[in-house]
């Protein structure tokens, strides 16, 4: 009795060791050739933001693993990356040029008029990189602790509080935006050059209510100066776990917030695609960068370029809706 239970304990630990070595093989897969010169490596940013920090850890990765240069190509003329993604639409489908964007991506066919490429036509996806929460958050004036209390005063108030962004058309303004949508608020949006203009009135009490990046205001919230009020994504975010989502207080599937993914000119031989999502899902979901990622409010999310795809079309349908309803315009 007992060598059979010992022969079953061997026979799954030889399954589970072989199952762990395979996808240990499939995250190393290679191509004979390729990479055999520098790949360049556009980014939708300027040097030193959240996209510039993902796209050289996940390059810094591709070129130890796969012995040439992954060339970071820092590219934010345009307005929402949109030079950036232009020029890698019209790059040679050759395995030698990727593109990093952000949430911006998703949401400028409905923000511009008219773009020189088309989103989901002119590109291969690779696999979405990763995803961000943001924190709603008060100043400590306003008498709000939770969701319903923000929607309640707001109803009571019309056009009397205001928000604040980084400017018109980006992550925190159309948060604000799917909120009024969501909550039937009037809350009027302040834009801003730049989040810390936005975060400095909201300390000093001229504006009231933010929809910000984690980074940008923990310290403030930690010290009491800012009142956290919830989270913007799905799921409770591990570095506010006592905050709640917006969607769990009562805005039953309200998520916003910023996300980075990856593509190649559309062309790109599949296989190259393939090997790279591989490679790059393994690195997203390594200890290390998981870390790295979380530390910044990040979540690691790696999915196949199907998935992406997928996901893609539908973050385009949806701010679609909020940008027309808000009649959110761009200079």
């Amino acid at each position: 009795m007992m060598r059979q239970i010992s022969r079953t304990v061997m026979t799954c630990l030889f399954l589970l060791i072989a199952g762990v070595a395979a996808a240990a093989q499939a995250s190393q897969v290679s191509l004979p050739g390729y990479p055999n010169r520098p790949v360049r490596f556009v980014v939708a940013q300027a040097a030193g933001g959240n996209a510039d920090f993902v796209a050289r850890m996940i390059a810094g990765e591709l070129a130890k693993q796969l012995g040439q240069q992954f060339v970071v190509d820092n590219r934010s003329g345009g307005g929402g990356g949109v030079l950036a993604a232009d020029m890698v639409a019209k790059a040679n489908p050759d395995g030698y040029t990727m593109l990093l964007v952000g949430s911006s991506f998703g949401v400028n066919p409905s923000i511009y008029k008219k773009l020189p490429y088309d989103s989901e036509r002119d590109f291969a996806p690779v696999t979405l990189a990763s995803t961000a929460t943001q924190i709603l958050v008060v100043n400590p004036s306003l008498p709000v602790n939770t969701v319903a209390d923000l929607i309640k005063l707001a109803q009571a108030r019309p056009g009397e509080l205001n928000f604040g962004s980084s400017g018109n058309g980006g992550g925190p303004h159309l948060a604000g935006e799917l909120f009024n949508l969501m909550a039937g608020t009037k809350i009027v949006h302040v834009p801003y050059k730049g989040a810390s203009g936005s975060i400095l009135d909201l300390l000093s009490g001229r504006i009231q209510v933010v929809f910000a990046t984690m980074p940008s205001v923990m310290t403030h919230v930690r010290a009491g100066k800012l009142r956290g009020v919830a989270v913007t994504s799905l799921e409770r975010s591990q570095l506010v776990p006592d905050l709640p989502t917006i969607a769990e207080s009562g805005l039953k599937g309200y998520q916003s917030g910023t996300w980075q993914g990856i593509f190649m000119p559309r062309g790109t031989p599949e296989p190259i695609v393939r090997m790279l999502n591989q490679r790059i899902v393994a690195i997203v979901h390594s200890p290390e960068v998981r870390k790295r990622f979380e530390a910044e409010g990040g979540v690691p999310v790696g999915n196949s370029p199907q998935e992406f795809a997928k996901w893609l079309k539908a973050e385009i349908a949806k701010w679609a809706k909020v940008v027309k309803a808000a009649n959110i315009t761009v200079e």
